[in-house]
């Protein structure tokens, strides 16, 4: 199956992962110019009402982009929706993306026929984060337009299966687009997500550690100091399994090797006040590709090293 038209737009073949507290406007903005797809999760936006507003500033300042740039436009943006029940903004969030038109969906933490038509309803594209086939098969039964496979050593909420195998099993039955992550922070490693089957390679962390992102200067800083040694998988928190610096729960005062577990039940990403973003402020997430990051640089830098790393690898292979 062909890639739909958005992503037929898009310069080089990554797609930004949306970072909880870490995306804004700034970073979405900064990831499109360079020719990559930049994303946000919608609650990032506290409060509620200010989603309006971002959405109205990105879409303008790409619209301006692409207007002097128009040999060389921006990639397409998207908009992260958490679709869990303890989500109680998703269908005001929605509404926003219907009002402009939010090109690229990108749903967690659940599955939803209602949510996919919604996006439909205006020509948007949805893709859904997965960690296994079962929820991929899922996810495509109730209408999304591609998947995201999170494999094992993926920053935030990652699963624990092989890239390998996990690309490898949805491609016997899927050949829509997918995207693959999990410990992908330079050029090489894209190429190898396209080779394994994936259509674009989906970042996260490195991108914690540039001038735009809303990280504190700690949390970048300890990107570039850490390795994949530093990273803990843990349900403590949210009470879903995710990979973590573990140098930043030990700053917390936590002893990271007697956390015990979380509980599911608990999970919540969506209360209006932000209350439930504090532990994302003392414990950060992190993948375990960050061994490739070594100082805090522009997004624009960032993705001119991935291209070049990107075409390098290239041409050594054809050379082969």
């Amino acid at each position: 199956m062909a890639l739909p038209e958005v992503l037929k737009r898009v310069p080089f073949p990554v797609i930004a992962s949306p970072m909880f507290i870490i995306s804004t406007p700034k970073l979405v903005i900064a990831q499109c110019k360079a020719g990559v797809v930049g994303s946000m999760p919608a609650l990032n936006a506290r409060p509620a009402a200010q989603l309006d507003e971002w959405l109205a500033e990105i879409t303008e300042s790409l619209d301006a982009h692409n207007r002097a740039n128009p040999d060389n436009p921006a990639a397409p943006f998207a908009i992260n929706q958490i679709v869990h029940k303890s989500n109680d903004r998703l269908d005001h969030d929605l509404e926003m993306c219907v009002k402009y038109k939010v090109p690229l969906i990108i749903t967690s933490l659940g599955a939803r026929e209602d949510v996919n038509q919604t996006v439909h309803s205006y020509g948007g594209v949805v893709m859904h984060d997965i960690i296994n086939n079962k929820f991929a098969r899922k996810a495509i039964e109730k209408g999304a337009d591609g998947l995201i496979a999170v494999a094992a050593g993926a920053g935030g909420h990652a699963g624990t299966t092989s890239a390998f195998a996990l690309v490898q099993e949805i491609r016997e039955w899927f050949d829509g687009p997918v995207a693959l992550s999990g410990s992908i922070a330079n050029g090489r490693s894209i190429l190898a997500a396209r080779a394994m089957g994936a259509d674009f390679a989906y970042i996260g962390s490195a991108f914690i550690a540039t001038e735009e992102a809303r990280a504190v200067d700690a949390y970048k800083q300890m990107i570039v100091d850490s390795s994949s040694a530093d990273i803990l998988y843990s349900s403590k928190f949210t009470g879903v399994h995710g990979n973590y610096l573990r140098p930043s729960i030990v700053k917390a005062g936590l002893d990271p090797d007697t956390l015990g577990n979380g509980d599911p039940s608990q999970m919540s990403f969506g209360s209006k006040d932000g209350s439930d973003a504090k532990v994302w402020k003392d414990i950060w997430g992190c993948g375990q590709g960050i061994g490739a990051i070594k100082q805090v640089v522009p997004t624009a830098e960032l993705v001119a090293r991935l291209k070049a790393e990107y075409a390098a690898a290239r041409e050594q292979l054809c050379r082969a």
